[in-house]
């Protein structure tokens, strides 16, 4: 867990840090199964696990599409800027 935080939060690129937190999100999936085994509840937690499985992925997907046309478009407006 505290590699993907390190890399979360240092990651030399934009990239490396949505695969750091995307990392820590399947993990707190996996935290959330194992509590619902240890409180005989697995019903709730796999429920709640889901729903944050879900707009884990959602996120990390919606982040990434941003920041990739982000870079597409910064491209874009250095090839159209005039050189002096």
């Amino acid at each position: 867990m505290a590699l993907s935080l390190y890399r979360g939060i240092v990651g030399p690129t934009i990239m490396d840090r949505l695969v750091g937190v995307n990392a820590i999100g399947s993990k707190t999936v996996a935290l959330l199964l194992l509590i619902g085994l240890i409180y005989q509840r697995l019903d709730m937690f796999v429920d709640i696990a889901l729903a944050y499985a879900m707009l884990n992925f959602i996120a990390v997907i919606a982040a990434a599409r941003y920041f990739h046309k982000r870079r597409e478009l910064g491209k874009e407006i250095s090839l159209e800027l005039p050189k002096d």
